[in-house]
Formats: C-alpha cells, sequence, structure tokens
C-alpha cells in the first residue's frame, strides 16, 4: 500500500477531541469505490459488540418503540447488517447493511434551544427520536439517498433530540453528510464524486440549494426558520450558509483543517471566512491512505473504541464488494481486520453473548448486564484495550514497535484481497452460501489470529521482552498450550478449530458426540510448536450439540461446538 508523502510532516495543531470522519467520492478514489473512514471517540470505561443481525420479519401490528416514548409501524421485513454497538452510549453506534449502506456519526452541537423547550413548542413530539435514527435507516433503506430521505422524514414526525448532529450515509455509488439541528430542521449534502469530504464535530454544510434535487435535501424551512431565529440576515450581504446559522460556533476547526491539508498537500487559505465543504485529493486515496488519517496523532487519541473504514465497491455483489476494514480501540494501536459484508457471523470472543432479538432491544442496550464492562482476558475488545492501555503508559517508547508488527500484518492482508476477492466470486457465481462461509471463515479466523497477537504483544511488553517484529498471526513460538473456540460457530458444514503449542508435540484432536461416542479423529500426528489451524468438514452429520478434544503433552482441553442444519 502507497501512503499519502506528506503525513509525517510535523503541523501545530490541537489534539483531537471527538469523532472524526473521512468520506472520499468513488471518483476520489484509487479503484472506483467510495471510501467512508470513522473514528469513534468516546469518554468513559466503554466495550464494542461485533455482531451480525440477520433479515427478520415483522407480523401485522408489530411497531418500533423509541428511546423516550414513541412508536412507529414496523415493516414487513428489515435488512440484515452488520452492528458495532458500544452499549449504553445513544450516538455511537455504527452499522453497514447487506446493501452496502454504511452508517456512522458525528456530534456537532448547534445554537438551537433546550429539548425542554422545543417540547414545550412542539417541535419534539412523543419523546423525540435519537438513538434509533440510524438502526431504521440501515433497516430500511436499500441505498444512502433513500436512507437520507428516510432520516428526514423520521426527523419531521418526531424531531431530533440531540443538540446536533452529522450522520454519514454512504453506499457504493455515492456518499452524503446529514446534518440535524434538534427538532425538526436538517439539511443533506451529497459528497461530490471527485472530491473529499473533512468531518470533525461541527457541520460543515456551507451554501444550500434544495432546487437542486442531486445533491441537496433538507426542511423546506431550512433559510426561512434561520431567519425568523435571527440567525440570518437576508439583507446582510452574505449568502445563507447552513455553517455559519446553526453551529454554535463557526470558527474554523483545526481538524477540518488538517484533514484538508493531508488529502490536498497544502494548507487551506488562512484568508478565507470558512472551509470549504470538500476538496480534491492531490491523488486518488486508498484504504490505507484514509486509515493514515485517522491514525494521525492530532486526530486519533486514547478514547477510541473503534476506527472503521467502509470500502463499498458497487461493481461486485456486495457480499464480496463492500468490507467493512476496522480496528479495535485506538487505530494507532490496532491493526485493520476486513469484515466482509457477506460474512454470517463473528466469532464469539467479538461480542458478549445474548439471544438476538434480546440484544435489539432498547432496555438490553441501555440497561445491558454487569458483567458487560467487566474485564475478560477472553473478550477481545480486552485484548487489544489492554495492548493499547499498555502502549499509552509509554507512548514514545512502544508505539513504534508495535506499529512494525501490525504494517506486517497489514501489508499481507492487503497483499491477499485480490486473491481472497478472486476465490469469493468464484465461489458466489456457483453457489452464494458457499461463497458466505468462505469470507465468514476468513475474515473470522483472521480476527481472531489479531486479536491473539495483541495478546501476545501486550504479555511481551508487560515482561520486558522484545517484540518479534517479524511475528504474524500464527506464526512464532506461543507461550503456552491453547485450544481455541472453533470458527463459525454455530456452523452448517465446515468449521475451523485452532490451537497453540508452545513446543514440539505428538497431537490428538478429536470430535465426540455428547454421548462420548468418537465421531472423527482430525489429528494425530508429531507437530512443531506454533499457531496450528484445522479446517473440519462434518459431511452428513446431523444437527446437534458436539466436543473437540484436544491432547498435546500434558495437556488436555474439550470446547463444545454446535451443527446447525
Amino acid at each position: 500500500m502507497r501512503f499519502l508523502p506528506f503525513l509525517s510532516l510535523l503541523v501545530l495543531v490541537r489534539p483531537a477531541w471527538g469523532c472524526y470522519s473521512v468520506v472520499v467520492g468513488k471518483g476520489a478514489s484509487a479503484d472506483g469505490s467510495v471510501i467512508f473512514g470513522h473514528d469513534e471517540q468516546n469518554w468513559g470505561r466503554r466495550v464494542v459488540n461485533l455482531r451480525v443481525m440477520p433479515r427478520m420479519r415483522h407480523g401485522p401490528g408489530e411497531v418500533v418503540r423509541l428511546l423516550r416514548g414513541g412508536v412507529l409501524p414496523e415493516v414487513g421485513e428489515t435488512y440484515s447488517f452488520i452492528w458495532s454497538e458500544i452499549p449504553g452510549m445513544e450516538f455511537s453506534d455504527t452499522y453497514i447493511n447487506e446493501w452496502g449502506v454504511a452508517v456512522a456519526s458525528n456530534y456537532c452541537p448547534t445554537r438551537e434551544d433546550s429539548y425542554e423547550e422545543l417540547v414545550a413548542r412542539g417541535e419534539i413530539v412523543d419523546g423525540g427520536i435519537g438513538y434509533m435514527l440510524r438502526r431504521l435507516v440501515i433497516q430500511r433503506a436499500r441505498t444512502a439517498r433513500e436512507g437520507v430521505r428516510l432520516a428526514g422524514e423520521l426527523i419531521e414526525k418526531f424531531g431530533y433530540t440531540d443538540s446536533g448532529r452529522t450522520l454519514v450515509i454512504a453506499d457504493p455509488n455515492e456518499a452524503w453528510l446529514l446534518s440535524i439541528v434538534r427538532g425538526k430542521h436538517w439539511v443533506a449534502r451529497r459528497v461530490p464524486d471527485d472530491e473529499v469530504a473533512l468531518l470533525p464535530n461541527l457541520h460543515i454544510i456551507c451554501e444550500v440549494d434544495l432546487s437542486d434535487t442531486n445533491n441537496f435535501m433538507g426542511s423546506p424551512d431550512i433559510v426561512d426558520y434561520a431567519v425568523r431565529r435571527g440567525w440570518f440576515e437576508p439583507d446582510g450581504g452574505r449568502p445563507f450558509s447552513f455553517r455559519r446559522a446553526y453551529n454554535r460556533s463557526d470558527a474554523r476547526d483545526p481538524r477540518q483543517e488538517l484533514g484538508q491539508f493531508l488529502v490536498t498537500g497544502r494548507w487551506p487559505d488562512p484568508g478565507l471566512e470558512g472551509l470549504p465543504f470538500s476538496v480534491r485529493p492531490a491523488r486518488p486515496l486508498t484504504v490505507g491512505d484514509v486509515v493514515a488519517i485517522l491514525r494521525d496523532d492530532r486526530i486519533s487519541n486514547a478514547w477510541t473504541q473503534e476506527a472503521s473504514v467502509f470500502q463499498l465497491r458497487g461493481w461486485m455483489p456486495p457480499e464480496v464488494g463492500c468490507v467493512y476494514w476496522r480496528t479495535s480501540g485506538d487505530p494507532r494501536t490496532g491493526p485493520l481486520v476486513p469484515w466482509y459484508l457477506g460474512i454470517t457471523g463473528t466469532p464469539e470472543p467479538y461480542y458478549r453473548p445474548a439471544e438476538i432479538h434480546e440484544q435489539l432491544t432498547l432496555s438490553h442496550h441501555f440497561d445491558p448486564p454487569p458483567e458487560t464492562f467487566r474485564y475478560d482476558p477472553d473478550f477481545a475488545w480486552w485484548k487489544f484495550k489492554r495492548l493499547q492501555d499498555i502502549v499509552h503508559e509509554d507512548y514514545e517508547a512502544r508505539i513504534g514497535p508495535v506499529r512494525k508488527v501490525w504494517e506486517k500484518f497489514e501489508e499481507k492482508v492487503f497483499a491477499g484481497q485480490a486473491e481472497v476477492e478472486e476465490e469469493a466470486l468464484r465461489l458466489f457465481s456457483e453457489d452464494p452460501d458457499s461463497a458466505r462461509a468462505y469470507l465468514t471463515r476468513y475474515s473470522g479466523s483472521l480476527a481472531l489470529k489479531a486479536a491473539e497477537l495483541a495478546g501476545r504483544m501486550a504479555e511481551a511488553i508487560r515482561e520486558g521482552r522484545p517484540l518479534d517484529v517479524g511475528a504474524e498471526p500464527g506464526e512464532g513460538r506461543p507461550v503456552s498450550f491453547r485450544l481455541f473456540q472453533n470458527y463459525p460457530n454455530p456452523f452448517n458444514s465446515c468449521t475451523t478449530i485452532s490451537y497453540d503449542l508452545p513446543e514440539d508435540s505428538y497431537v490428538i484432536l478429536k470430535v465426540f458426540s455428547l454421548a462420548g461416542q468418537l465421531v472423527a479423529t482430525l489429528v494425530s500426528a508429531h507437530q512443531v510448536a506454533g499457531h496450528h489451524e484445522v479446517v473440519w468438514d462434518c459431511g452428513d452429520l446431523s444437527s446437534g450439540v458436539y466436543l473437540y478434544r484436544l491432547k498435546a503433552g500434558k495437556f488436555v482441553g474439550t470446547r463444545v461446538m454446535v451443527l446447525l442444519r
């Protein structure tokens, strides 16, 4: 991968303090994809669940309940989606649905009145809408444009609860910035195909032309309302600017300036009153370029829960063409892992187990089980978070060696992307379910290896051992015997079982029924130290619960797996 050459320049800019997004039009990217990058940053003790939610059918009379009491009819069927959930947070979840529509948001405070005042004026009704807005977009929209329209209808029906926010809604064809004001006012602008928008915690839409329906949407009275409130003077000699009228502060944001510099290679004109909505890049951008911006020390920080880069390509089936690249935690201390849209599940260490319908409820999200935030060394989030915390104890000394390990990891992933997708497309043309199973195994096994490597690096730093910069997932000598949970689990035909050997050992790996009957012997051989994987094709076995047992030296480990036909 080639990265922007000017990322290493030293620039005096204030440290990062909130979410940040990079939105690349399809004509500004190196491969013709829409690229949408986002740093999700929140204070406090947090965790992140990453899970696939299936399509769901709903019967007549079913309703959607909003957080503060509002109700609206449910649709007959909702779309499937990959969900990055931050339990307890109202405005922090990230989504991508089966059509490649991706949504995340940035807090952008406005000068609008308080929630209570807008309720009293009738501009927020039935409690308003907040948390469920992006969920409803993801469950019901097949395109970004459709998602913007749907969001606008919901805002105008209920009124928005937060002071202000910008949603980025993107698909393989286009990306939109939807700027919302508390109450029933909003405006959306399409990112030009050949440009890049850099979004800090500030509304960046300037001029608004609602007659240009290809590039703008919004409340019909967006200008008149600003006039009534005294935020815009039509005879003042300046054209209407949403940014100037509605933002709590119209000061130039240093992180937007920095982002435009990183993309164009030149600083914005200091004589300009405001910054442009978007800019043309010095050259076409890649996924690597976008994550390099998100990793910049002046943009990322230690309270980043996730960095995501959506690579949205419309010339392939969305299952293969749309990739949710993401890191757990600070992107500087973790690796990008590709989650293809075609995956049917994520490994259990990447989410707190809960029944799917229960996890989708408001009560589960806002009042999660007590163990949700407890440290769990087997939970992938805590593996990456522990490494992040250890690095930040002595950032200048530790970040370099850690980044070298992850750079090697990412180089191998990027180099293998074309081959993985070629195989997935071949399988998809013959049997889409086989392609989905292949992508599920690929993304899941890579994610588990990344978590394993994060844990190994954290242990090495704690013990004062130098990091093996040449180490990759599954390479190097593990420090202990370990039998990992199979993946996927449950599965319907094939699953992967992996284990660590800290020393050369005679290995026996067998599968048993719950009654203790031997089902299969997968390994019975002498193996060298290292990380090993076995793919088990269960053939025509019936659905049920099975055990797999590893014996290696004096170590014996057993785990449970579920076969579902």
